[in-house]
Formats: structure tokens, sequence, C-alpha cells
């Protein structure tokens, strides 16, 4: 199972570093390329087609950061060709037309050039410097603060559904010699009659068909070359699939996958019991005639997955991590998420931190494991650096579970709308039994330390209070939730053994702060008073310092410092 942290990491830098110098970050940079290669890479003539053609008047142009160093050179490009009538080429420059089909083309741009007012269309494009989330995923929240009615996406993407703006996808054409991908598939498949499906990383997708064009005329039979499908559910996430295995899923297992470009861990995983077997051609390498693909294994990936999900059983109190706010539907698995925690009798926060790191997470000790909820991609968080494991929807499912009813089929699901399109009797028999059971039992019980001990496989110990929403409540309530306003915001002192409630409700977390953190935060330096009733005299909020660095007041003394 690995190695487990004994203490959280350090979230701050040693200040015998706060000088040094640090290594700028290599980029990658086009600065060769010519404005006709430039056009070409990232699809300048269909992005300049789609925006005329939706008269879109604010376009925010989303870059991934190795691209960012082009993102002037694509601004210019696209301004030039939104404020021009003429017809922009392949090449980028600009074509003479000369009636018939051409002048009729040139006169509906024309026309295009006027909004629905009559005024003129003048459209503004703004570049997307910094994302809110993943670049794989659509940054609705970076594009709405400048109003944007359309999101140019460039480079990889998962392609997952967008809540509410439109999107124009240009996954950019990467070069790649094709004999030595030709003979890699030979060697590795030398029986024409296999059953083979090849793919690539949407940034090659481009040089399949000719792929699939050259072994057909070599002999190949069985063949079926993929195309892009913005579908992350599909039995190939995001790509298209033979009619046989549209007609029955089940039949994917006879066929082979030829992966051109490494891809995500995700689509790894989830294939991994879907298809015969996986081959990679990996893409960064020489391009010569000695580069072979590499067999995936997948295998000690998966089992380093069911064992972070069985060390998470005995949490009890757990983090949900909102790691997207444009993928649809977000909204409907975090409330799904909620109501599975909450029927395993556990305790589930909500945080919303941006880009997620260790350093942000560690600050809440008292939760034990995470789950994420964003694309298919980027749920699956390498948590090796992390103070406690991060794992997916579906693996938390996992989790709840208990012993008798866990079982690892080998198979790993990543979209999370897969688990909301299930039945509703599926998910919830298991837990529904195991639930009413538990609660049974602990209705005859009196105090919270009769409850039935689960055993933990991190420790090789048992742990009384893995259920703390299931701790039937204490019998004396120092809380009244029904005194007033203040009281859904009061922190209750209980009896040693009971749980700390606040509004008349369990709170772990608040137990953990009250009896295992050594320090609450800033502003803390004052007692807090429990359970009484006159309040006058406790702490009054003063005025603090107010001003610029190099001339500021304190208080209504005007004193200046």
């Amino acid at each position: 199972m690995g190695s487990e942290m004994e203490a959280a990491p350090v979230l701050s830098t040693p200040d015998d570093r706060i000088l040094e110098a640090t290594q700028p970050v290599p980029t990658q940079t086009s600065q060769a390329l010519s404005d006709d290669e430039l056009s070409i890479t990232y699809d300048i003539e269909r992005t300049l087609k789609e925006i005329r053609q939706a008269r879109y008047k604010r376009i925010a142009l989303q870059f991934p950061d190795d691209m960012l160093p082009d993102a002037p050179r694509i601004f210019q490009l696209l301004s030039r060709g939104l404020n021009s009538t003429e017809i922009v080429g392949n090449n980028g420059t600009s074509a003479e037309t000369n009636g018939g089909a051409d002048a009729e083309v040139t006169q509906s741009v024309s026309q295009l050039s006027l909004d629905e007012n009559g005024q003129k269309w003048s459209p503004r494009l703004y570049i997307l410097a910094d994302t809110s989330y993943g670049t794989c995923c659509v940054d609705e929240v970076a594009a709405e603060h400048v109003d944007a009615d359309v999101v140019v996406h460039y480079g990889r993407s998962c392609l997952s559904p967008t809540a509410r703006l439109p999107v124009i996808y240009v996954f950019t054409h990467m070069p790649l010699s094709i004999d030595p991908v030709v003979e890699a598939f030979k060697t590795t498949y030398p029986d024409p009659a296999a059953n083979v499906i090849i793919a690539a990383d949407v940034t090659y997708t481009g040089h399949v068909s000719e792929v699939y064009q050259r072994l057909v005329a070599d002999g190949y039979t069985n063949l079926f070359a993929t195309e892009v499908a913005h579908d992350p559910s599909s039995a190939i996430p995001n790509r298209t699939v033979p009619a046989s295995v549209k007609e029955s899923p089940e039949t994917l297992s006879e066929w082979q996958l030829f992966h051109i470009s490494d891809p995500p861990t995700a689509l790894l995983l989830t294939l991994a019991s879907r298809v015969a077997a996986i081959h990679i051609y990996p893409t960064n390498g020489p391009n010569n005639n000695n580069v072979k693909p590499l067999p995936a294994s997948t295998s000690a990936a998966l089992r380093r997955r069911y064992a972070l999900t069985t060390r998470l059983t005995t949490v009890p109190v757990w983090g949900i991590l909102i790691n997207t706010l444009s993928v649809k539907n977000y909204l409907g698995i975090v409330n799904h998420v909620k109501e599975k925690i909450a029927t395993a009798g556990k305790k589930s926060y909500m945080f919303v931190v941006g880009k997620l790191n260790a350093a942000k997470v560690a600050n809440f000790s008292e939760i034990g494991g995470w789950v994420v909820i964003g694309c298919w991609e980027s749920s699956l968080v390498d948590s090796t650096d992390f103070w406690k494991p991060v794992i997916t929807p579906f693996e938390l499912e996992l989790a709840l579970q208990g012993d008798a009813e866990r079982v690892w089929t080998g198979s790993w699901q990543s979209n999370f709308q897969a688990l909301l399109d299930q039945p509703t009797g599926e998910l919830d028999e298991d837990a529904t039994s195991n639930g009413a059971t538990m609660d049974d039992q602990e209705d005859d019980m009196s105090e919270p330390e009769s409850a039935p001990p689960e055993f933990d496989l991190r420790t090789g110990r048992y742990v009384s209070h893995s259920r703390p929403m299931r701790d039937p409540a204490p019998r004396a309530s120092a809380v009244d939730g029904s005194s007033g306003p203040s009281a859904a915001r009061a922190l209750a002192r209980r009896t040693k053994g009971d749980l700390a409630m606040i509004g008349g409700a369990v709170s772990p977390g608040a137990e953990y702060l009250r009896s295992q953190r050594t320090w609450t935060g800033l502003g803390s330096d004052f007692d807090i008073r429990y359970d009484e009733e006159d309040q006058s005299d406790s702490t009054l909020v003063k005025e603090g310092r107010k001003g610029i660095a190099r001339g500021y007041t304190v208080g209504e003394s005007g004193e200046r410092h």
C-alpha cells in the first residue's frame, strides 16, 4: 500500500530560499514558424468561419501554458481576419474572388459585418492567460469575467459538455511521420485479420485516417479508424466505435487498441477492462524505423487504486473537492456524492480551491479522505504527495460499501455521468441493506462508544467512530435550536465523550477543532465562551489601521505612522 505520511507537509518556503533565483520553465515556441504554418497548425480559417457564421461579438481564446507564447500571433491573425471582409485562406493570406461561388461567399461575409440592429459588427478578442482549473476543461469562469459569447479552446481537451457557453475546439495539428507508425503497427500485429482499433490523441487525430488507408492497402482487413466524438460516456471515451460495438458494447473485448501518442491515465484505466490489449506508439521519441510500440500495463495502476480505496473504508469525515464549474451536470454529481456519504453515516464538507495541490488541502487536517468532482480526466489525481488520499466518485462508492459487498471486478469508471445514469436501485441496494442493519443495531444503544467498531486496514486496529453521523444524539443539548438566530452559529461544548454540536446537528469538524487542533487560526487570541446566556462582555471588534503602507492612521486619533 506504500508508505503513509506521519505529519502534514510543510506549507511554506524556508526563509533562506526566498532570494534564490529560480530556473525558468522551458516552454515550446513557434517563432520559427511562418504565418502560413501557424495558420494551419491553429486552424485559423475554420475558427474565423465559425465566428462569422454565429456573429460572436466577444471571443475568449483559451491557451494551455505551453501554447501561451503563440497567443499574441494567433490574436493578430484572428484580428486581421475578423476586421477584413476578404476570405482568409488556409495559408493565412487573403484570396481574391472573381465571380461565381466565390463572389457569393464574399457577399455573405460582407453581410455578416452588420448585426441584427444594422450596426457594424465589431468582434473583440480576449486571451485567457490562466485557467481556473485544468487546461483540458473549458474555463467558463474566466470567460464570464469578460462577458464572452464563445470560448475558443486550443490544445488537448477532455471534451466534457459545457454548462453555459458554446465552444470552438481547435486541437492543433501536430506533425507525425507515417512510415514509422505503419512499420510499428505491422511489427505488433503480424496477422492481417486481427481486430484492431486505431486511435490517437486529439492533437494527432488527423493522421489516423492516413495510417488506416496505408494499412488497408497493405492487406489488413479488420481495422477500424476512430474519429473524435464529443461523448465521454462512449465505450471509448470521445471516440467513435465499430458498428458491432454500438449494438453490443461487451463485444469491445474482442478488439485490440493501437493508440498513437501517450493517452491520459484515466483513459488507460477505463479501457483496461474493455479491450483485449492496448499498445501505445510514443510520439515523443525519435522518428525512425526502430521505434516500436510499448505495451500498456495498467494492472499495477488498478491494484494501487483498489488498495487506496480499501484504505479509506473507515474514514469518518470526507472532503468534496469541486474541481470544475463548467462541466455539465457537476451539481448533480455533487448532490449524489453528498447523499452517498450521508447514507453511509459519515460527514462531508465541500471545498472549492481552484487548481488542486497538496498545500491547499493539507490545511484541513480533520478530513480523512477527498473525492474530486471534475471532468473524466482531471478526477484521477496522483495523491502520493498529498496529506490524505484523493479518489474519484466511482471509487468513493466502493469505499462506502461494506466488506461483504465490496467486489473488485477490475473495471474502472472515470466519467461521473455513468454513475448518475445507473438505476438507483443498483446503487443503493447494498448501502440501504447495510444501513438498515446498522440503524437497527444502534437504535437500542445509549452511548456512541457502544457502536460496533470497524477494522481499519491502514493501522490494523478497530475504529469506534468511523460513522459519526449514525451515533445517537446526546440526550441533553446545551443549545436550543429554537432559541434564536444565533443558535445556528453557536458552538456548544458537550460533556466528555459526546460530539460537538452546531445548531443542534453533529459536527465532526467542530469536534476536531475543539479536541485536536493546536492552532485555530488568526484572531483566536481570546477564549471562546460556551453555554453562557450573557455575552455582553465578549471581545469587541476594534477598528484597525487604514491607509497606504507609507502613511496610515490608527483609529480616530488620526495619528500618522
